[in-house]
C-alpha cells in the first residue's frame, strides 16, 4: 500500500512549547517539500521509524532531531521567553 502525503497547513504556529508541536512542525515541512517519510528519513540520515516518532511527538536524541532539521531544510532559534513572541509575530507576518 503506498504512504499518502500528509496534509499541509500553511499557517504552522512557529513557536514550540512541546514534543507535539515539534513534530507538527517537522511533518508540515516534509509535507510542503512533498516527501514522504521513508525519502525525508533517507535525506537526513535517520531511520524512518526514528522520523515517525519525531513527527507523533515521541522523544529522539538531540543529534537526530538536528539531522532531521538539517534533511528538511528547518532552523531551530532558541531565544529568551521574553523575546520569543517578538519572534513569533515576526515569523507569522512573513508567512503570510
Amino acid at each position: 500500500m503506498a504512504r499518502r502525503l500528509p496534509e499541509t497547513r500553511e499557517a504552522i504556529d512557529p513557536q514550540i512549547s512541546d514534543l507535539a508541536g515539534l513534530g507538527a512542525v517537522v511533518r508540515n515541512a516534509r509535507a510542503q517539500s512533498r516527501l514522504r517519510i521513508d525519502d525525508a528519513a533517507v535525506f537526513s540520515a535517520v531511520s524512518a521509524d526514528m522520523l515517525s516518532r519525531l513527527e507523533n511527538g515521541k522523544p529522539v536524541t538531540t543529534d537526530r532531531l538536528l539531522k532531521v532539521l538539517e534533511g528538511l531544510g528547518l532552523e531551530m532559534l532558541v531565544v529568551s521567553k521574553s523575546q520569543a513572541w517578538k519572534f513569533r509575530d515576526l515569523a507569522l507576518k512573513a508567512s503570510e
